[in-house]
């Protein structure tokens, strides 16, 4: 007849005294509690591995932390583990990696990985500020926060501080980059879904305004402005190329030597530099030559067309044309990237077909078949349009002094 085992009382248990060695305590069904000389008691599950056949012992904790009622429980879940050719301890260790795996997956973490990709689709500038706006305004409270474990309320926990400032484009910004970490959490399997999807709706929109820009009766007054103003022939001549080429304000600062083609008068803007990753070719007027003209005495030896003060290796910073137009009285009616918008609604005012101008202002045709195509077909085009365009500009200098006309026509100041 089979030895039956007593199941232990909570008295027992409690009341166990220590030996000079160690000994179990047999509960059945595996489950015994090991009481050992120094005084400690340790639950333990004894089995047979349901592969090898041989003997093994599972710790399911220290009592009295784990109860009896605990340890029977701990030891019926490993028993039907076992009727599924499941070995417990394997299972409990391969849960508990998951387990510090997941909590080692911080958001800071996963955005780092997400940022390596995304930093390939924008320039160094744009990549530069969308990591600064996440460690200034998201990593300090949510940086080490498991990813699995981040919810819609801390997010907008967050984020309400500068809702409160009234800096809703900020917010609007941080919400989307924290959801691309999320989707790429998502995609990567390291969650199973996107718990930010809809914290947009948690804050007001944010007013859409343009950004400021002259009317193009009022150009002249820019380039006046120009030639009085205060500030470095460097920066003068960055404004001028940027209004005279219709880049942005990243690529007219960025520009190198080796990117121009003198001979054919053209410039070639690597995919790198672009907003959109794209290759961009700009035709050049004799006005924007003249531009590099002026600036080779300064920069020829140089990297970069336009050179930084504090750093001559490195290009003059993007904002650079931002702060002189600020000073030069144009705060709130104009900014770099307006300079754009003039050029285009005085061509798209003039007759200029609105593909050729939307194609010299690097705005990419969603249809990449067309997109290819008209690069080609509307090259020559553009550079009669951007001709016309600098000779507009010319006549919005009439009276001032422009350095775009180059050195040995320069016009004199009335």
């Amino acid at each position: 007849m089979a030895n039956v085992t007593t199941p232990l009382t909570n008295t027992e248990v409690k009341q166990s005294k220590p030996k000079d060695k160690e000994y179990n305590l047999a509960d059945g069904g595996g489950l015994a509690l090991r009481v050992k000389p120094i005084g400690s008691k340790l639950w333990l599950f004894n089995y047979t591995h349901p592969q090898t056949r041989k003997r093994a012992n599972i710790s399911l904790g220290v009592y009295p932390a784990v109860s009896l009622a605990a340890a029977r429980k701990l030891a019926g879940e490993y028993r039907e583990l076992l009727t599924q050719k499941i070995d417990p301890k394997s299972q409990r260790d391969a849960s508990a990696l998951a387990e510090q795996e997941a909590h080692s997956r911080t958001l800071k973490h996963v955005a780092e990985q997400w940022f390596d990709v995304k930093k390939t689709t924008v320039t160094p500038n744009y990549s530069e500020d969308i990591w600064r706006s996440l460690e200034l305004h998201i990593f300090p409270k949510l940086g080490k926060k498991p990813i699995h474990n981040l919810t819609a309320p801390d997010a907008i926990h967050t984020l309400k501080p500068l809702a409160a400032k009234g800096s809703l484009e900020t917010v609007k910004r941080l919400g989307q980059r924290l959801n691309e970490i999320m989707t790429y959490a998502v995609n990567t399997g390291q969650i199973a879904a996107n718990p930010l999807a809809g914290i947009k709706s948690a804050f007001q929109a944010p007013e859409k305004n343009n950004l400021p820009a002259l009317m193009p009766d009022e150009l002249p007054e820019l380039m006046r402005a120009l030639t009085i103003g205060s500030i470095k022939i460097t920066t003068r001549c960055l404004i001028e190329w940027q209004l005279h080429t219709m880049v942005r304000p990243s690529e007219a600062a960025g520009t190198c030597w080796n990117e121009i083609d003198f001979n054919k008068a053209l410039w070639f803007i690597p995919a790198e530099r672009m907003k959109k990753k794209r290759p961009h070719t700009v035709p050049l007027s004799q006005q924007a030559i003249a531009l590099l003209e002026t600036m080779r005495p300064i920069s020829g030896h140089r990297e970069h067309v336009f050179p930084a003060d504090r750093n001559p290796k490195s290009h003059i910073h993007q904002q650079t044309a931002n702060m002189a137009l600020k000073r030069m009285g144009f705060g709130g009616r104009l900014v770099a990237h307006g300079m754009r918008s003039v050029a285009s609604t005085t061509l798209n005012e003039k007759g200029f077909d609105a593909d050729v101008i939307e194609a010299a202002l690097a705005h990419v045709d969603s249809n990449e078949v067309r997109a290819a195509y008209n690069r080609a077909e509307y090259l020559q085009r553009r550079t009669k349009m951007m001709e016309w365009w600098s000779s507009h500009i010319d006549q919005a200098a009439s009276g001032n002094m422009s350095l775009a006309a180059g050195t040995k026509t320069l016009r004199k100041v009335n």
